[in-house]
């Protein structure tokens, strides 16, 4: 019998000729498919892959607005029949994003795929994009996984990686609950299969070295390099393959982890410290993407996005402000400008931070080593998210919105509300 696989593509999706040669290179089906497709139609598929790129174009944090999208609430229901779902790289993002993996209950999220870390010595080395070969090591057996069935235990493979946020993160109690359960499926490694958590062999800073973690019940994988670019990946759909042959067999485990509620507390600068409130001139398409998502969800919303920065410095404040201002490093004078913060009692202001501020770090370390401008103590970024409500509930819809974690993960992100 045929095995049909959906190819699942949103607007900035790219893999998908590399997905289906792979898939055909394994002899099954790929039946492209696209976001805006019915539903429904999923059904008649025997299992899905959700491709990499860069679905709306990583607006707020990749993968999160897809993960939103009516298409994904069919897929839960398709998964939960065993049928096999694997998200690479973007794809894995908008599976973390929704739920999917780790697995929790209801779809609560458990972890998050953020900014990529390169550190070493102390020192970051870059953030952001990065492309290379990594080598991923399988830890789990080859049963555990619908996607690991013709690999061997501790047998690693190398493939191609690339992308500016796939450092995945979770907390520690999660973590340990997963490792146990053998949801951990790959690892980066060296070339001798050691694993070291350490840039390059982690080439983004990942918690554990992760590459790909699975849920609970096998059949669902988040992998962040690309096993698609490569033969070295035909094992993952080889495998694919004879899970479904083999009518899905899901494994019986279970993960149970009680995920703490987040919290929106209000934002306190720091003493001796300015805010720069940066605006464009220029029409922010990241906000009409966010606002669009929400308006999809049935909210009467406008939305609109500031950069924030908290500068905290020792000595001449003005003079030490005036260098780093002619140095261009926060922001592009040509497409931006400093503003001021939203005061109106219609407009709710979130501030949004990394919890670890890789951006920032890497900022100030440009500031101070490259242009060396002495007197900065500190250095923080943000996202400044205003929400105008034009019907409704206020504080009812706020909360609807911020459920969505359409503006923040909590697992990867602060949230101070300025007003």
């Amino acid at each position: 019998m045929a095995i049909n696989i959906g190819i699942i593509q949103f607007p900035g999706s790219n893999t998908e000729r590399e997905t289906i040669m792979a898939c055909r290179r394994v002899r099954m089906n790929p039946v492209e498919f696209l976001w805006n497709e019915p539903a429904n139609k999923l059904t008649e598929l025997n299992g899905y892959i959700i491709i990499g790129g860069f679905s709306y174009e990583d607006r707020s944090r990749s993968g999160i607005i897809a993960a939103l999208d009516p298409i994904i609430k069919q897929i839960k229901i398709e998964a939960a029949k065993g049928k096999p779902v694997l998200g690479v790289c973007n794809g894995a993002q908008i599976l973390v994003e929704s739920g999917l993996v780790p697995g929790l209950k209801d779809h609560r999220l458990g972890m998050a795929l953020t900014d990529n870390k390169r550190v070493k010595a102390g020192h970051v080395l870059g953030v952001g994009y990065y492309n290379t070969w990594a080598n991923l090591k399988m830890s789990t057996p080859p049963n555990r996984c619908a996607f690991t069935r013709h690999l061997k235990p501790d047998e690693w493979i190398n493939i191609p990686l690339a992308h500016g946020e796939g450092r995945f993160i979770l907390p520690n109690d999660l973590l340990e609950k997963m490792i146990a359960n053998d949801q951990t499926v790959f690892l980066y490694c060296d070339k001798d299969g050691r694993i070291v958590d350490e840039f390059p062999i982690n080439p983004n800073g990942s918690m554990h070295n992760l590459a790909a973690v699975c849920n609970p019940a096998g059949n669902i994988m988040a992998m962040m390099p690309h096993p698609e670019r490569t033969k070295n990946g035909d094992a993952i759909f080889s495998s694919m393959k004879e899970f479904i042959e083999n009518g899905n067999p899901i494994t019986n485990h279970n993960l149970k982890f009680q995920s703490p509620h987040y919290e929106v507390i209000p934002y306190q600068p720091n003493d001796n410290s300015t805010e720069w409130v940066i605006d464009m001139i220029i029409t922010d398409n990241e906000a009409s993407s966010v606002q669009n998502a929400l308006n999809g969800l049935g909210h009467d919303v406008l939305i609109t996005r500031q950069t924030h920065w908290e500068i905290s410095t020792v000595g001449d404040q003005d003079s030490i402000l005036k260098q780093i201002d002619a140095t261009g490093e926060l922001y592009n004078s040509n497409k931006e400008f400093i503003s001021e913060t939203i005061t109106n009692e219609k407009v709710a202001s979130f501030l949004v931070r990394q919890t670890e501020d890789i951006k920032g770090r890497a900022k100030l370390e440009s500031l101070t080593d490259r242009f060396e401008i002495g007197g900065i103590t500190s250095l923080k970024y943000g996202v400044i998210w205003n929400v105008i409500i034009n019907s409704g509930s206020f504080e009812a819809i706020l909360n609807d919105i911020l459920d969505t974690h359409l503006l923040f993960n909590p697992l990867s992100h602060e949230c101070y509300q300025i007003n």
